[in-house]
């Protein structure tokens, strides 16, 4: 089973609110300007690791309080996967982190709870427990093999521009095309292997898409390829195998890339594009993907903006259970004020070409869905 199966379970005013709204968090509180000829003043020194022996210790949680100007009745948030509660606040995600770099052999295991946990594993059949285990593997990278290293256990997957993490992103919501293209995580071996300075491959076996415990006997099979070239980088995943109940017949194919920029210190860009296509047993298949391109800006040390566009089809319906084409477009203001918190303010606007949305009757009877979210994430980090 897998994420895609649990679906069957920009105005302008609002612009103007995130605009002004980033304008203030990101207004200093007094004029700070050293005074002529003094020295420069000392760059903040960087977080200081937390270590327990040779095992980095690292945390996060994050919450956030999202406005559904369609008042569902539903209290849901039509197309989206983390933050989908509606007009109230509520946890995404806190979790704790336990890593041994392999020298040669080391582990990683990140315990985690929250909203996001429970949609993650709300149909993997392995036991309560194993569910709030994000990754939980052991790692081995031998001196002499310059640079291979082969990890097994759970691991999130290697697909998609975006992570679970929040902090990690460049907008508090996820795309479309991480909550209903991609999967989220894999149990089984992966290994990776540097070619050149250029390139990076990597092979994995893995029981499927969002499975500690395997849903058929055949297993599914991953590759990697990444190319770096100054500053860009051009990801590509492939994924194929059997992901339906009880049977190994009807395979589902999977083509991830993104493309990152990096021009200056400042900017950041990217382009996303995924297909697939979960073939039926009695013939034909179901297909979904699309296209995300997103951008950030650096505007302070302590304020950037970022905005994503994207579209999704999802021609049968497989996906989020509908069939529709759907586009979003978000625009998100984001305030550090410390090295362990940070605040983000998103509008986000759904459109789709069908009734998807409740607007406060309990039904699909809309074709568009603005939100206004806030989020606060907090953090220890690594060294």
């Amino acid at each position: 089973m897998n994420k895609i199966l649990r679906a069957n379970a920009p105005h302008w005013r609002y612009a103007f609110i995130l605009a002004a709204a980033g304008t203030l968090l990101g207004q200093p509180a007094a004029d700070q300007t050293p005074a002529p000829g003094a020295p420069p003043a000392p760059a903040p020194p960087p977080p200081a690791s937390v270590k327990i022996g040779k095992v980095e210790v690292s945390g996060s949680i994050d919450g956030y309080y999202t406005l559904n100007f369609n008042h569902p009745k539903t209290g849901t948030n039509g197309l989206y996967n983390f933050n989908f509660n509606a007009n109230e606040a509520s946890l995404n995600l806190a979790k704790l982190t336990f890593e041994l770099a392999p020298g040669p052999v080391g582990f990683r295991v990140d315990f985690a709870g929250g909203k996001a946990m429970k949609w993650m594993s709300s149909t993997d059949p392995a036991p309560g427990a194993f569910r709030y285990m994000e990754q939980a593997y052991i790692s081995f990278k031998p001196p002499a093999a310059k640079g291979l290293e082969v990890d097994f256990g759970k691991f999130v997957t290697t697909a998609g521009a975006e992570v679970i993490e929040t902090k990690d992103n460049w907008n508090y919501s996820r795309s479309l095309l991480f909550a209903w293209a991609i999967p989220y995580y894999h149990m089984g071996a992966k290994v990776t292997f540097p070619v050149g300075k250029q390139f990076t491959g990597g092979v994995m076996v893995v029981n499927g898409w969002n499975n500690l415990w395997d849903n058929n006997t055949g297993k599914t099979l991953g590759f990697v390829g990444n190319v770096t070239m100054g500053k860009v980088t051009w990801s590509n995943n492939f994924f194929t195998g059997p992901e339906k109940n009880d049977t190994n017949k009807g395979f589902r194919n999977l083509y991830d890339s993104t493309i990152l920029v990096n021009p200056n210190a400042k900017t950041s860009f990217y382009i996303n594009f995924d297909f697939a296509a979960d073939n039926r047993i009695g013939g034909g298949s179901d297909k979904f993907g699309g296209v995300a391109g997103a951008f950030r800006y650096q505007a302070a040390p302590k304020f950037a903006i970022a905005s994503r566009l994207e579209w999704f089809k999802d021609a049968s319906g497989f996906s989020t259970g509908v069939p529709q084409n759907a586009k979003e477009f978000t625009l998100t203001g984001e305030y550090k004020p410390s090295e362990w918190l940070v605040s983000r303010l998103e509008y986000r606007q759904d459109w789709s070409d069908k009734n998807y949305f409740d607007r406060g009757r309990g039904q699909m009877v809309y074709k568009n869905q603005p939100t206004l979210s806030l989020g606060v994430i907090a953090y220890f980090p690594k060294k």
